[in-house]
């Protein structure tokens, strides 16, 4: 007898992990049933200051809000939480981060509680190849300042979803297509960096309170703008090919990648709407699209 259940125990070896991941899989779906195809975000966040102005962006951000269905879960891409390898955050109640220094207090005093949302992470690891849990992190300011102008109440649960500073460029506009089973389930997906941001080049800009653009800036900024409107989404992948306007916008690589999770999500269907528009301070695009 006692062989006999050995037997059977090492029968079901080989499934039990398939048994298992499907339990999680329908524990996902009741907590996130299908839904129709929700649109993806791109916010250009710029500065850290947005999150307490009203200005013609976060006024853009407000007006966003009213055209969105009301989502049951975010999913944040922000340039500021870079790894290497894939995270997502996992905490009951992510901590907000403030991450940059020299503002005033008032903006380091800011809090977005929002919830976390561990089970919409396990069922990001379990869909996703490499990618892994974290608690480490929270809501990075690339994240919270711009939630704290689309759903003020933070009453949404948030997770972020980690660069992978490891990878090349084509790498994470494949990767984003794993992702697409969110948008079937009710989960607004947000990359949020900035196409144009050469911070050592505006910084004279910036103290000199003058927001004009650099031509350079504005130029790589419309070239962006002509591959979306074509819908020749793969060739943002090479933004070299701008030339020295590319070069120029795209120094680091940081808030650049949020742009390509946010085109690798789209489907050939979907069209693509400019909802903000500004290059400022010489090199910082602001630029707000969505896609669905």
């Amino acid at each position: 007898m006692q062989r006999r259940c050995l037997l059977k125990n090492l029968a079901l070896a080989p499934i039990l992990p398939v048994v298992m991941n499907l339990k999680s899989l329908f524990a996902a779906a009741a907590t996130y049933p299908q839904t129709p195809l929700m649109p993806v975000l791109f916010v250009g966040h710029g500065s850290p200051m947005n999150g307490l102005e009203d200005n013609l962006f976060t006024r853009s951000l407000h007006l966003l809000r009213t055209r969105l269905t009301p989502p049951k879960a975010i999913v944040v891409i922000s340039a500021h939480w870079q790894t290497r390898g894939t995270f997502v955050t996992n905490n009951q109640r992510p901590k907000t981060i403030h991450d940059f220094g020299g503002f005033p207090q008032a903006l380091f005093d800011m809090q977005y509680p929002a919830p976390g949302a561990p089970d919409l992470a396990q069922a990001i690891v379990e869909h996703v190849e490499h990618v892994h849990s974290s608690a480490d992190w929270g809501l990075d300011h690339g994240t919270w300042t711009i939630l704290h102008h689309l759903y003020p109440q933070a009453d949404v649960p948030v997770v972020q979803l980690s660069l992978d500073y490891t990878k090349p460029l084509a790498w994470h506009f494949d990767f984003a297509r794993q992702l697409q089973f969110l948008r079937e389930r009710g989960v607004l997906i947000i990359g949020s960096g900035n196409i144009v941001h050469n911070l050592q080049l505006s910084m004279a800009k910036l103290r000199a309170g003058d927001a004009s653009a650099y031509d350079w800036a504005t130029e790589f900024d419309q070239w962006v703008k002509r591959k979306l409107d074509q819908g020749d989404l793969a060739g943002l992948i090479d933004y070299q090919q701008a030339g020295r306007a590319g070069t120029l916008s795209v120094p680091t690589l940081d808030h650049y990648l949020p742009v390509l999770y946010s085109v690798g999500l789209a489907r050939p269907t979907d069209t693509i709407t400019h909802t903000h528009e500004d290059v400022t301070y010489g090199g910082i695009s602001m630029r707000t699209f969505q896609v669905g």
